[in-house]
């Protein structure tokens, strides 16, 4: 996993400080990693048009236009002039090597965008709003310099934004990269090294980027087991049966050893496979819960030590908070349910919009309250937190968005903590196997059912 920073501006800092680096050889390293990768990108000596702004974001534009210069048919565009010190030392050195100023958007084969920076911290005045709709109509390849112009330090759109192929971060990753509202817009990030390795350049974090390979799949290493050493999944099954029978069969496709359909009535239609009972089964080494649930009473279903995933329904049912003070607790939310569960819980009373346009900040609410929850909020990216951490799984899709698609996911984590994980990595692990399934899976995107997730679960 990568670590991932409100701002980086701190991070500079310490370069300056620590390791004697000056702002002018940060920029430097900024702008060559932007040649680097139109180097290797491009091989045909492409035209290029770099826009830039009138502050460092837009400096590190004019010297890439330098480096560039000689190689490269390179246009540079800078409609708000050079205002900074730096920009204004750039702005003298690409003059001398005979870079082409313009005062007009024009097409060419890259496109690169150094208007604002991440930390833009304003709604974007008619004029940039304009240049930038322009920006987006044009066909070439589409490269964002730390991030697309017009997403601010908290990710949200301030009120349009370029669209990138490419962003090209400098010196770590942010937090603004991956809100909801980024993620159609910042294409491939790759990032920028300003002159030390990363190691050296990033500082202590309670945010990070989760890979693939952060996964730990339930791989069975032990050769003298039964089915009761990869233990026992309980699902209560609610009102909406077949939420419930999908965390079933999930559970049991991701490893569990053995699952029950916890139910008040008999569900007919069920695979020979999973066992049915009306109480929780005292070996029971987890539970799932809430999925298609109704309005049924919870409480003897949650009040015992067993690990528990809850999702769905019981986030409108004040019985939860008895729930929260347990040990190896995952709570599985989407966007409508967190804003409920934050309401019981006292934290905020927000509406869906305020909670998307700040989803790091109320998720750390809630982990800094239940620091021993771990939650998951779902999303276009997806975020785990516990105890004041944040782990971001970008991997998912808009190929999930279907009925019964979060269902399994409350299975495969519920098998992995009855199987032993405990709360945050069966959780991590459990969202990762979903995300990867999705990507795994070959038919149309718009034609994936929740069985074709378990399918692919299986094959991880």
């Amino acid at each position: 996993m990568q670590k991932v920073f409100d701002e980086v501006t701190t991070l500079d800092k310490k370069c300056y400080e620590k390791y004697n680096l000056s702002e002018d050889l940060l920029m430097e390293h900024a702008a060559t990693s932007m040649l680097n990768f139109c180097e290797k990108k491009f091989k045909k000596n492409p035209t290029v048009f770099i826009i830039s702004g009138a502050g460092n974001n837009g400096a590190d534009g004019i010297a890439l236009a330098r480096l560039l210069q000689g190689k490269y048919k390179v246009k540079l565009y800078m409609p708000f002039g050079a205002k900074t010190p730096m920009s204004k030392i750039q702005i003298q050195r690409a003059k001398l090597v005979g870079v082409k100023i313009i005062n007009k958007i024009v097409n060419s084969d890259v496109v690169v965008d150094c208007l604002f920076g991440s930390g833009l911290d304003r709604d974007l005045n008619e004029e940039s709003i304009e240049i930038i709709n322009k920006l987006n109509k044009l066909s070439g390849y589409k490269i964002a310099c730390d991030i697309p112009s017009g997403i601010n330090k908290l990710g949200q759109i301030s009120p349009i934004s370029f669209e990138a192929d490419t962003t090209i971060t400098m010196g770590a990753l942010k937090k603004s990269l991956y809100s909801d509202f980024a993620k159609d817009k910042i294409g491939k990030i790759k990032v920028a090294n300003l002159g030390v390795q990363r190691v050296l350049y990033e500082s202590e974090a309670d945010c990070f980027l989760l890979e693939k390979k952060d996964i730990k799949l339930p791989f069975r290493n032990k050769k003298s087991t039964h089915k009761g050493t990869f233990g026992h999944l309980a699902v209560v099954v609610g009102e909406k049966k077949g939420a419930g029978l999908l965390a079933c069969d999930a559970g049991f496709a991701f490893g569990c050893g053995l699952i029950t359909a916890v139910s008040c009535g008999e569900i007919k239609k069920i695979q020979n496979h999973i066992m049915q009972d009306i109480k929780i089964p005292q070996n029971s080494t987890a539970i799932c819960i809430g999925m298609g649930f109704g309005k049924n009473d919870i409480e003897k279903f949650i009040n015992n030590k067993i690990p528990k995933v809850i999702d769905a329904d019981l986030f409108y049912d004040k019985n939860i908070l008895s729930a929260l003070k347990q040990n190896n607790i995952v709570l599985t939310p989407h966007a409508k349910e967190f804003c409920s569960l934050l309401s019981i819980c006292n934290i905020a009373d927000v509406s869906i919009e305020e909670l998307q346009n700040n989803r790091f900040e109320y998720i750390k609410k809630f982990s800094k309250k239940y620091p021993k929850v771990t939650i998951l909020l779902k999303g276009a990216n997806v975020l785990i937190a516990k105890n004041e951490k944040i782990y971001i799984n970008t991997l998912g899709s808009a190929i999930l968005s279907k009925g019964g698609s979060g269902d399994v996911l409350s299975g495969l984590i519920g098998s992995l903590l009855a199987q032993g994980y405990d709360a945050l990595g069966a959780t991590i692990s459990g969202s990762l196997a979903h995300s990867m399934a999705s990507q795994n899976y070959k038919s149309n995107n718009y034609s994936l059912k929740p069985q074709d997730i378990i399918e692919e679960v299986k094959k991880l």
